[in-house]
């Protein structure tokens, strides 16, 4: 009996996920990660978070569920697409990272995940549960690779055979029982496109990024005056994240075009050329990214970033 609501419930959670939109739906019992412990201790200690000092805090949340929602006894982890065909019309502009080129996905995907939780309440009763979306202390890369999303790719960006990678990761840690998924065996193989790609090396070995040379944090992360003069001419006209290691994967060969609408590029983005971004106004910046991630950067760091891959 105990197992039968076990199996509908999963089913249930797996239903909702697909009817929702994600691409995937993962399931790990929440546990203590005690494998990834020991790796981000090491990460850590090596300095590799750059100045993303809260990567150093509540580290005791990030590795254990349970500190997060007490009683927790599972972790959904789901991926939502955000591929996109179209591209910067302007093949000299400063580009931005195609995950950026609609609303911040932190909102859309959050509003979904709600509609979730809810759907569980009303089908279940109430339970208990958070949500997540690339926030607060939560592993979301080694709960989908436990969880059979995807396993870990050498750039280390969570990968699916069926889609490559170009996918939010978010999760669902609750008190619901469910059966687990099994992890997903590596693809990787001896392919080394990431490794080989990325300008600034980033990738210091399989796996592991060194948070200081990546162009994502340099661009988003980054708060300083000035970027450092090691990293002119090998931004590779990024002004705003990067897709390299992403682009360069023959796995996202298999890519496919998401369907919301929210992640729709502004009308005016792809097509502002590179005299248009050098000349860039506040009042421009503020109509094209009013609801997006690049928000982050403010005006003054994406002008940063600007003058850096247009003037290096």
């Amino acid at each position: 009996m105990v197992n039968n609501t076990i199996h509908h419930n999963t089913k249930l959670v797996k239903n909702i996920a697909n009817e929702l939109g994600f691409m995937f739906c993962g399931i790990s019992k929440a546990a203590f990660l005690e494998e990834e412990a020991t790796s981000l201790s090491n990460w850590l200690k090596e300095n590799r978070n750059g100045k993303m000092s809260y990567m150093e805090n509540h580290f005791d949340k990030r590795l254990d569920p349970t500190l997060l929602v007490p009683g927790a006894k599972s972790v959904i982890s789901l991926a939502y697409n955000y591929y996109n065909l179209d591209k910067q019309s302007d093949a000299l502009a400063p580009k931005i990272s195609q995950y950026a080129y609609g609303e911040d996905y932190h909102f859309v995907i959050k509003r979904i995940l709600k509609t979730f939780v809810k759907r569980l309440n009303d089908e279940i009763g109430e339970i208990a549960a958070r949500v997540f979306v690339d926030s607060a202390p939560v592993l979301e890369k080694a709960w989908a690779k436990k969880s059979g999303v995807g396993w870990l790719g050498k750039n280390a960006n969570i990968i699916n055979p069926k889609t490559g990678s170009f996918f939010f990761l978010a999760e669902i840690i609750c008190d619901l029982e469910l059966f687990a998924d099994d992890p997903m065996k590596d693809y990787c193989g001896t392919c080394t496109r990431c490794i080989d790609a990325c300008p600034t090396d980033a990738i210091y070995e399989p796996y592991k990024v060194d948070a200081n040379r990546c162009i994502s944090y340099l661009t988003i992360e980054l708060k300083d005056e000035i970027i450092p003069s090691e990293f002119s001419e090998k931004m590779e006209n990024w002004m705003f994240g990067c897709d390299i290691c992403q682009d360069v994967c023959p796995w996202n060969k298999f890519s496919k075009p998401h369907n919301q609408t929210a992640f729709l590029p502004h009308e005016k983005l792809l097509g502002l050329t590179k005299n248009d971004w050098q000349d860039l106004t506040e009042e421009i910046f503020s109509e094209i990214f009013k609801k997006s991630a690049v928000k982050r950067t403010k005006f003054k760091g994406l002008k940063r970033n600007i003058d850096f891959v247009i003037n290096p």
